[in-house]
């Protein structure tokens, strides 16, 4: 998709369809005043147009006009950054649908570019890899007002690059091939990258992470990223990805309809990588790398059984009671290898890492967990800017007893259900060294059950946009 910023009249424009964001109370001015104002107005005085979010006016030009209709896009009460981006993927697919390839959007503000320019590339997404498909597809986006739409482009592209990852079945999208794509992402956005197989991670004593993969046929890996600004500085933000590229639950078999979803089991990872490929090109003053523990979590005759010990990379023991809590063995290990490797000041983490949370949250708000307040405030910012919202759940210590083990130092489940997204996350804490740390549970977050007007049904590619912000805000 080719993007331009167009500056000049609106009359001198070339496109398909041009659209409006509207509010519920509009003020009709300008070239819109001037050129639909009593129409508009009439549209609204019937209540045929009413602005609501979603809801989508087409109004058909003449056949000697250079713009062939004109949509008008409901946002709801303001025009802000989450209103744009919905209503720039919602303009997106529905200008798609009616076999559209080009398409500007009148965007009023400058600082509302960004997150127009996002939104329609999430719009743009279509989960079509694997059908037998000619599907029409936006060739050129015109954004007309004022503004870089750099930054926009990059991101918006991390974001479906996160998506495509998370769509992609597990028998395409193993550990290895998991690996390698983050290697050929990351070198193309500059950034250093390393790949640590089994042998490496036996000699780093990640006995945690290596349990989940040995029912596996296809061997563990843990990718690193790192991105280092011209002007090294002090404070090291590290992102940390679950990467399970297929949850069975192990011997702790799952349903089988709970595991018709479960290629997205990485998406923690696949939102790492999204985030660091977009910092990689965007450049922030921050140095930032990023840790993704990959494995498949599969019944094999090697697999882990339930009342097994293993060590992971810190020394503490864990008894794993439930093969099926394999996220946080996963990430143990990987935390551990960011703080003491890495050389990590800031650790986040994300990871579709329990059920408990989707009851708790549903599939609105993402489950934020810290050891720092400060940190935490950091990302909440970040999604509140952008229409992501990150809900904190509290870390007492008193959530850690149901996770200290009779025979062993931790185990890997509590003895009941109860605060399970917030036992989880104070089982991960044990593993950071005191260091800075916000664990991102995106497990109700991650996957569209159904299509949206600015989405398809599938990847979700949540907090990427969200964590760039982090990086590029940060002092």
């Amino acid at each position: 998709m080719n993007i331009t910023i167009h500056t000049d009249p609106i009359t001198s424009l070339e496109v398909d369809v041009l659209a409006w964001p509207i509010t519920s109370e509009p003020e009709f001015s300008g070239e819109l005043k001037d050129t639909f104002g009593a129409l508009l107005n009439g549209l609204i005085e019937s209540g045929e147009t009413k602005g609501k979010p979603a809801e989508l006016t087409v109004l058909h030009a003449s056949a000697d006009s250079s713009i062939r209709a004109h949509y008008l896009v409901g946002v709801g009460d303001a025009l802000d950054a989450n209103a744009i981006f919905k209503a720039a993927g919602q303009t997106v697919r529905a200008a798609v649908r009616r076999g559209c390839t080009s398409l500007a959007i009148h965007v009023p503000d400058a600082g509302l570019v960004r997150p127009a320019i996002e939104g329609a590339w999430y719009g743009s997404y279509q989960n079509n890899a694997y059908k037998d498909t000619d599907a029409n597809q936006l060739e050129q986006l015109v954004i007309c007002g004022t503004g870089d739409a750099a930054a926009g482009d990059i991101t918006g592209q991390a974001v479906n690059l996160t998506r495509e990852l998370v769509n992609t079945p597990a028998n395409d999208l193993g550990p290895e091939e998991f690996a390698n794509r983050a290697k050929a992402e990351g070198e193309a956005a500059g950034l250093e990258v390393e790949i640590l197989g089994d042998d490496e991670l036996q000699e780093l004593g990640a006995g945690s992470h290596l349990s989940v993969a040995q029912g596996s046929a296809r061997p563990a890996r843990l990718v690193r990223l790192a991105y280092t600004p011209e002007n090294d500085s002090t404070d090291h933000l590290c992102l940390v990805g679950k990467g399970i590229t297929f949850d069975t639950g192990g011997l702790s078999l799952k349903p089988a309809k709970s595991m018709e979803t479960m290629k997205y089991d990485m998406g923690g990872a696949g939102t790492m990588l999204g985030a660091i490929t977009a910092i990689g090109r965007l450049k922030p003053t921050l140095r930032v790398s990023c840790v993704l523990a990959m494995a498949e979590n599969m019944p094999g005759s090697r697999a882990t059984r339930p009342g097994d010990i293993v060590r992971a990379m810190n020394g503490k023991t864990i008894e794993i009671l439930n093969t099926d809590a394999e996220g946080r063995l996963v990430l143990a290990d990987a935390l551990t290898y960011a703080v003491r490797n890495v050389g990590a000041t800031h650790l986040v983490d994300a990871a579709t890492l329990t059920g408990a949370v989707s009851v708790a949250l549903g599939n609105v708000n993402v489950a934020l967990l810290a050891n720092d307040d400060a940190l935490a405030n950091r990302v909440r910012a970040a999604g509140q800017s952008i229409g992501e919202g990150f809900w904190p759940l509290p870390m007492d210590a008193a959530y850690l007893a149901p996770m200290r083990g009779e025979q062993s130092d931790l185990r890997n489940i509590s003895g009941n259900r109860n605060a399970g997204t917030i036992t989880a996350a104070k089982f991960l804490e044990q593993f950071v060294d005191k260091t800075p740390w916000a664990h991102l549970d995106i497990a109700g977050t991650a996957w569209h059950e159904k299509a949206l007007p600015h989405a398809p049904r599938g990847a979700s590619g949540v907090a990427v946009r969200s964590l760039v912000r982090v990086a590029e805000d940060w002092s």
